[in-house]
């Protein structure tokens, strides 16, 4: 069974779609950096289904440049990541492409979802007058426009639950008229990260489209729940203590073995190599006041507020909204707060929740709390590691845990056929 990623990101839901076994024809992503770790993880795929694993291994060992990398994989696969944005000014092209890599298959399935941030919650109260002048916010016909080419027998379009209620559900009943239009039967759901086994609440909507006329049963994937139990210390203690500032790029070591969780999430596999487990550097300021943050958690399990910090301490003029920036990833809880693309601007939500290391999760743990595999290595524009490249796409991203599940009920439902 085939797909097809629209607005790929890094491809968290595409990695779940190829662990249930769908084969990728084609990624389409806007973002330059992203597009590069969707080329890096197609050469990860590749070379562990041809035997050539090690040739990955040195990549992550820093032993071979990533142009080396890429030498090793067909240049087909490579220029299956379509590196532009979905538009009418682009289509066209997009087809052309995409069909070529079809070579006159049908397509099975469409996946994917439009850029969130214009129709998340925390968005719209900045600007809700903008809502209407977003062109993100319209970007679902372009998605009908890939629905109505190629004509696939389902389709998963992922958002955020802000869709539900932007413009007063307007939004919402477009898409349901437009996916209507274009021959589908949808079923719209609410859906929770932690029920499919990843440590972090991150609420999503997911729409299931069915072709008319295959009579297929719609999965429920609302009813679902991973037996796979965790909490947020399991992602955490087997990974070197870091500083402020100090980390790894490639070739790092883990600290301790791997725990249950994290084998059998399958974020730790098998290859003993660790990257990009780096920290942004912190001002003393700041470190103040993760200090703080921390103990008020440990000693009576409250979060901090703002307006607490002594005056020394405060230098943000906004003390009504946004009281609770800055917030511990608590250890002991089975799921962290959701990650989101803000972690690429500061990471004073996300504080590490040892005092000792005092600073901000790193790329690594970001990754981790979001279920990708520690073998997914996120690249920027340049070879050189990223950080804020790596950082927004992981907190962009559809956790791949979460992915695979919804892969393996699409599955199940495409074999009634």
């Amino acid at each position: 069974m085939n797909f097809i990623d629209l607005f790929s990101g890094a491809g968290g839901l595409s990695e779940g779609f190829i662990k249930a076994g769908f084969q990728p024809v084609s990624h389409v992503e806007m973002d330059t950096a992203a597009c590069f770790t969707l080329k890096t993880r197609a050469a990860f795929h590749y070379l562990k289904t041809n035997n050539s694993f090690d040739t990955y291994v040195q990549y992550l060992k820093g032993q071979i440049s990533r142009s080396e990398l890429y030498d090793n994989v067909p240049a087909e696969l490579l220029d299956s990541v379509i590196n532009l944005a979905i538009g009418k000014e682009n289509n066209n092209t997009i087809f052309r492409t995409i069909d070529n890599h079809l070579r006159g298959q049908n397509v099975d399935l469409i996946i994917g979802g439009p850029p969130c941030q214009a129709y998340s919650l925390v968005g719209r109260a900045r600007s809700e007058n903008n809502m209407k002048r977003d062109p993100r916010n319209h970007l679902y016909v372009q998605y009908g426009k890939f629905l109505e080419k190629y004509q696939p027998k389902m389709f998963v379009f992922e958002n955020v639950l802000g869709l539900r209620s932007a413009s007063n559900g307007q939004y919402l009943a477009n898409m349901e008229k437009l996916f209507d239009k274009k021959g589908y039967s949808i079923t719209i759901n609410t859906v929770n990260a932690k029920d499919f086994g990843v440590l972090q609440k991150r609420k999503r909507l997911i729409i299931i489209g069915v072709k008319r006329g295959l009579n297929l049963r719609f999965p429920d994937i609302e009813a679902f729940r991973s037996e796979l139990i965790g909490s947020v210390d399991h992602i955490l203690n087997d990974l070197p203590k870091l500083s402020a500032g100090d980390g790894f790029n490639k070739n790092g070591r883990y600290s301790n073995i791997a725990n249950t969780y994290l084998t059998e999430s399958a974020i730790r596999n098998g290859i003993d190599v660790l990257t990009q487990h780096i920290s942004r550097p912190h001002t003393d300021q700041d470190k103040k006041i993760y200090e703080i943050a921390v103990n008020k958690w440990d000693n009576n399990q409250e979060r901090l507020n703002y307006n607490d910090l002594p005056i020394h301490l405060k230098t943000h003029n906004n003390i009504t909204s946004f009281t609770d920036r800055f917030k511990v990833v608590a250890a002991e809880l089975d799921s962290s707060h959701t990650v989101v693309a803000h972690i690429a601007k500061d990471g004073h939500y996300y504080i590490h929740p040892d005092k000792k290391q005092n600073r901000s999760i790193s790329v690594r743990e970001a990754a981790r709390l979001q279920s990708f595999p520690d073998d997914f290595y996120f690249e920027g524009v340049k070879e050189s590691t990223n950080r804020t490249a790596a950082f927004k796409q992981i907190g962009n991203a559809v956790p791949p845990l979460m992915g695979e599940f919804i892969a393996n009920m699409i599955r199940q439902t495409l074999c009634q056929i």
